[in-house]
């Protein structure tokens, strides 16, 4: 259960930083409450509050499952966590966005 929660502590924090990074710019940015879902854009608003929910979700993990930073199994799952959503949201956003 430990390892599960410390992967998704990683994906959490850094889902995290796109929406507070648009929010705390004024710009808006694709949130799942957005129509289309994941493709319309959200308010700044919007994106502050679900950034700073992904802020509490990955910290209450981490805090419930502790981590060292060295090179455990659970340090590399919380790294893999943020690796693997990293790397799906830059190709999705890429294509929403235009990049691609």
């Amino acid at each position: 259960m430990h390892y599960l929660a410390n992967f998704f502590a990683g994906a959490f924090l850094c889902n995290c930083i796109p929406h507070l990074a648009a929010g705390l710019q004024g710009l808006p940015f694709p949130t799942p409450f957005a129509t289309p879902r994941g493709v319309g854009n959200s308010s700044p608003f919007i994106n502050v509050l679900w950034g700073f929910f992904n802020t509490l979700a990955g910290l209450c993990l981490l805090a419930s499952f502790p981590v060292k930073v060295s090179f455990s199994a659970d340090f590399l799952l919380v790294l893999a966590g943020a690796l693997a959503l990293g790397v799906y949201l830059s190709l999705h956003f890429g294509k929403v966005r235009g990049g691609e």
